[in-house]
């Protein structure tokens, strides 16, 4: 029976940590909640651990503190950008349909065209606000500088994730 229980902790740590790096790496498209998976995997994993009796206080304290970096992250993610589109006055209409915009075509094509349409979408949005060239590219890049910091900290946050249940599956 140890031998069927080492084999499945092997292959649910294989599972959970295959299901971290896909949320660390869905961190990249602005629409997908790359923390959330990250926190789900770690739920189940918390969960299939408490069933088998293999998870004690502190296991559970680590869970604790991901679940707080996953609650933080998705916080932090959403005021950055919007602190940096709002500093910059694009009105809340145009966020609001450049990312609608990019998760519709991120459904009909694939994120990366959803991604690339989300700054062309406002690219567009800011041009006729303005009927400036110039104006609109810096609406655009300041929308991209808010979503680059905003990928920095959710993907510091993922990795803080990742090595916090390292430490809990493996010591």
């Amino acid at each position: 029976m140890s031998n069927l229980l080492f084999w499945s902790q092997i292959v649910l740590q294989t599972l959970t940590l295959f299901v971290l790096l896909l949320g660390l790496a869905g961190l990249i498209v602005p629409i997908f909640p790359g923390l959330t998976v990250m926190w789900l995997a770690t739920l189940v994993y918390a969960l299939v651990q408490a069933a088998s009796g293999l998870m004690p206080w502190w296991d559970w304290l680590l869970f604790g503190f991901i679940t707080l970096l996953m609650i933080g992250g998705n916080i932090v993610d959403n005021l950055i950008i919007a602190k940096k589109m709002r500093g910059h006055e694009i009105p809340w209409k145009n966020i609001l349909l450049c990312y609608a915009v990019g998760i519709v075509v991120s459904f009909f094509f694939t994120p990366l065209i959803g991604l690339i349409a989300t700054p062309l979408t406002l690219l567009g949005l800011e041009y006729l606000r303005f009927r400036d060239r110039e104006k609109a590219f810096a609406s655009a890049r300041v929308f991209l500088i808010g979503w680059g910091s905003a990928f920095a900290a959710r993907f510091a946050i993922g990795s803080a994730m990742i090595v916090l249940w390292l430490l809990w599956a493996f010591l």
